[in-house]
């Protein structure tokens, strides 16, 4: 399977760490060839990601707040300068105020509504739109998603309704681009231990149900989702557009949890 990546170049948003989604698959896509550009956010990020994207042979991080469409410009603007072209974009980008992620949803204020499904969700189309400018062979766009953006899950609140936003989005997308080539697919983890997923309440309980209840009784890791971008990104994955790839130990076919642990 070596090298199915071999000659692509594509830009990753998200890293925040070592443990994030979005840096498991940069290494995936790393190990079979990619080249590879990042973006962050503020300085303090900076520092986390430059020693990251050094370990993986890239130099190219560009400093971007994704609500701010000056910074997108000039961030898309580089890779125009530096590649010309580019294979794929993988955006794992979410945000909603931690304190509005307890309590009652009807609750959800008007603000933090429009901040979070403007980042949660926007800002794919957003990056979307830029990158696909710079794909004119054709390409692949990810985003990644949860399950709760189609059954109820304590703690998750707005940031569920940003989910199934995002997830219709993949699908409008798929269409609007599919004319150029371009494959729109969202990966949809089960519960992981990351930073964003920690600051979801009830995080640990989440993921200890998950793992008890999954038919792998197993949850993803970053190397099962960095794999599975890998073949969505990859030439095998040239007829894939406008999914949502669980990768989640088949842990959203259950409809009840496993007998032992009713």
């Amino acid at each position: 399977m070596a090298g199915l990546m071999q000659g692509k170049r594509g830009l990753i948003m998200g890293v925040a760490n070592e443990r994030s989604i979005a840096w498991g698959i940069a290494q995936a896509m790393a190990r079979e060839g990619a080249e590879l550009a990042f973006t962050y956010q503020g300085e303090a990020f900076g520092k986390r990601v430059e020693p990251l994207a050094a370990s993986v042979g890239s130099d190219l991080l560009l400093d971007a707040d994704v609500t701010d469409a000056d910074d997108l410009d000039a961030a898309f603007g580089t890779l125009a300068e530096r590649w010309g072209e580019m294979d794929f974009l993988v955006h794992a980008i979410a945000f909603s105020d931690k304190a509005e992620l307890t309590g009652r949803f009807r609750d959800t204020s008007r603000a933090n509504f429009a901040r979070s499904l403007e980042i949660s969700c926007y800002s794919f189309i957003d990056a979307g739109r830029r990158a696909s400018e710079l794909m004119p062979q054709g390409g692949c766009l990810l985003t990644l998603t949860f399950q709760g953006s189609n059954t109820v899950t304590p703690f998750y609140n707005v940031m569920g309704v940003a989910k199934a936003a995002l997830e219709s989005s993949v699908r409008y997308l798929a269409n609007d681009l599919g004319p150029e080539g371009i494959r729109v697919n969202a990966i949809s983890p089960g519960p992981m231990k990351t930073l964003a997923g920690a600051a979801i309440g009830g995080a640990r309980k989440t993921f200890r149900h998950a793992e008890a209840n999954a038919p792998l009784r197993r949850n993803a890791t970053l190397e099962s989702v960095g794999g599975t971008a890998v073949y969505l990104a990859s030439d095998h994955g040239a007829h894939t557009t406008g999914e949502i790839i669980h990768v989640d130990g088949g842990y959203h076919i259950m409809g009840m949890p496993q007998v032992d642990n009713i």
